[in-house]
């Protein structure tokens, strides 16, 4: 294949800005899709994409386009727009030679937008803005111009409008692809080099990688190596992407294709990873591989005891085709066997509880998430934990530290009060802040982590009527005086209920937690006391009250006296009922703290 012809080419967006329906009408231009047969957001093939319009998954797909009597193979790589999956868009970028920079004409530059332009030029990819959504009666499109010459300081004829959704102005863009996306590098001649961008499981032919040939040529049947792992495997098959795999021969240097080499787990095909020959093969490994990095933590436990098996093997085979996904075995006093689970922010948690219930009919109950802490202890050694259960006795801690993040926040100017206000209750430390046009300002924060992951993003869009957009990336960790807080129940810690805040947030939160509880946990014959504490000093305290059953009934006649005695002789048996009554804590409570305030 002439490298000349070819075009590696990814779409970055913000969240909701049209990157699915734009690929697409480029797949309906090019037709590898009939418009009669149209599927909404076609690379999104699973369930949860298309309900919550998000992409979780990077895809690749190779199209055909002919412009000036040439036949052009286009090879478009879809990526995810949330903020927890930026490593997904870290790995495609790096396969491409191009982006096509899409932004809402009704609602402009945002966070993300921003946030993957500069990742963009980071791996030196040459950037084709386009304006989409430009039928809607309230698009802004030269407001939206303006932004971007500003911003990425590009010329005004290079910026493309299009609306994705009726398919105006997708020709003119598919020209501009071929026009200017450089043509991929690479010597044919030299020991093949391949970049792993992603994989995935088939439990009919094992682990599918997804691989960008920057050098040489790699046939089927040839050995194989992995860099970072140093296996050897043999290529059972090769070949092209599709909306199914077309086999092949061979593929070369600028091309995007597909391997299938009897590997049997994701973990072995590690994305980033480089592959080479495994006789005479490259020397160096491309750039840029690192460990997709879990930055929440929480506590996966089934709602039946008896689905631990169960739960064990739904968590395995998810793991096959989530690399970021780790979990080890933990246990609850409340509620059993279950796991710890790493994820990659909360929307990730969210994704993987819902696909454990769709995907495996598992139904779970995860415990308040936390983050990493880095516990410096008296005797000169540093302890990493994950569970608020694995905290040290406070005698033996010198200092704990918390992740901190940088985060961005681009806001309408009207709104920049609220958002201030909203940060410094999160501990935020503001760094500079600047104005993007007459309108908007973004504004650089430091913010602890574990601030951010309850309710911070719907705080964010609430005080903002939903116009506020936000990306963080991870700064350092630094010293800070979090505590631990425990939960009782009628005296008795419920671990899976404890959390790790900040010293100052402590009856906050902990009051927060109570009052949920105290609406959630029914009545019982005798009171209840819930209570928030550090160690042994109690910060807040909700009771349930009684429910009053006082039996009279046998005592008639003679006077008041008599009725008295009976009572008092019923409220020693219920001090007794306290002392020995188990409280029953329905499984709503576990999922009503996640709920709890933390502002």
């Amino acid at each position: 294949m002439n490298r000349d012809l070819i075009r590696n080419f990814c779409i970055i967006a913000h969240i909701d800005h049209g990157k699915s329906t734009l690929a697409d009408r480029l797949l309906e231009a090019t037709h590898v899709i009939d418009k009669i047969d149209r599927v909404a957001q076609i690379l999104d093939d699973m369930d949860l994409e298309r309900e919550r319009g998000i992409t979780i998954k990077s895809h690749a797909i190779k199209m055909e386009h002919e412009s000036g009597g040439k036949k052009y193979i286009l090879n478009l790589i879809d990526t995810p727009g949330h903020v927890d999956f930026s490593y997904e868009v870290s790995r495609s970028l790096a396969s491409c030679d191009g982006a096509l920079l899409l932004v809402d004409a009704s609602q402009g530059i945002e966070a993300q937008t921003m946030s993957n332009m500069y990742l963009a030029l980071d791996n030196d990819l040459e950037i084709i803005p386009v304006i989409n959504k430009i039928d809607l009666p309230k698009a802004d499109v030269e407001g939206t111009r303006h932004d971007i010459i500003e911003n990425i300081g590009i010329g005004s004829e290079h910026i493309f409008c299009i609306s994705a959704k009726d398919g105006t102005g997708v020709d003119d863009l598919l020209q501009g692809i071929i026009d200017y996306i450089p043509a991929p590098t690479g010597d044919p001649e030299l020991p093949a080099k391949a970049l792993i961008f992603d994989s995935y499981f088939d439990k009919y032919r094992g682990v599918i990688i997804l691989i960008r040939m920057f050098e040489g040529i790699l046939h089927e049947n040839d050995a194989i190596k992995l860099f970072s792992t140093e296996t050897e495997y043999s290529i059972e098959e090769i070949g092209y992407l599709g909306l199914k795999h077309n086999k092949a021969e061979q593929l070369t240097a600028g091309e995007v294709g597909y391997i299938i080499a009897n590997i049997k787990e994701v973990a072995d095909a590690r994305v980033g990873d480089t592959i080479t020959s495994a006789k005479d093969g490259c020397k160096e490994a491309l750039p840029g591989f690192e460990e997709p990095k879990p930055m929440v933590y929480g506590g996966v436990f089934p709602l039946d005891k008896e689905d631990h098996e169960i739960l064990r093997d739904s968590l395995g085979k998810l793991k096959l085709n989530d690399a970021a996904l780790t979990y080890e075995p933990e246990s609850s006093l409340a509620l059993g066997f279950g796991f710890r689970c790493g994820f990659l922010g909360m929307l990730h948690l969210e994704i993987v509880k819902e696909r454990l219930y769709r995907e495996y009919n598992v139904p779970i109950i995860t415990t308040t998430p936390s983050v990493r802490f880095n516990i410096n202890l008296a005797n000169r050694t540093t302890k990493v934990i994950y569970n608020p259960v694995d905290m040290p006795d406070p005698a033996h801690i010198e200092s704990i530290e918390e992740p901190i993040m940088d985060v961005e926040i681009i806001v309408p100017a009207d709104y920049v009060g609220n958002i201030m206000q909203l940060v410094q209750e999160r501990r935020g430390i503001q760094k500079n802040i600047q104005y993007i046009d007459e309108k908007r300002m973004s504004i650089h924060y430091e913010i602890p982590l574990i601030e951010i992951i309850f309710d911070f993003y719907d705080k964010l869009k609430s005080v903002s009527r939903g116009y506020a957009s936000m990306d963080y990336t991870f700064k350092e960790y630094r010293v800070s005086n979090v505590v631990k807080v425990d939960i009782l129940i009628n005296g008795d810690k419920v671990d899976a209920m404890s959390f790790i805040c900040h010293a100052d947030k402590a009856y906050q939160w902990g009051k927060s937690v109570t009052e949920k509880l105290k609406d959630v946990i029914p009545r019982h014959l005798f009171k209840i006391a819930l209570q928030a504490s550090i160690g042994s000093k109690i910060l807040a305290r909700s009771t349930i009250t009684a429910m009053r059953k006082n039996v009279t009934a046998k005592c008639y006649g003679g006077d008041i006296t008599r009725k008295k005695k009976l009572l008092e002789k019923q409220k020693e048996g219920k001090k007794r009922m306290k002392e020995i009554g188990n409280v029953n804590v329905p499984q709503e409570a576990f999922l009503e703290v996640l709920k709890a305030d933390r502002g």
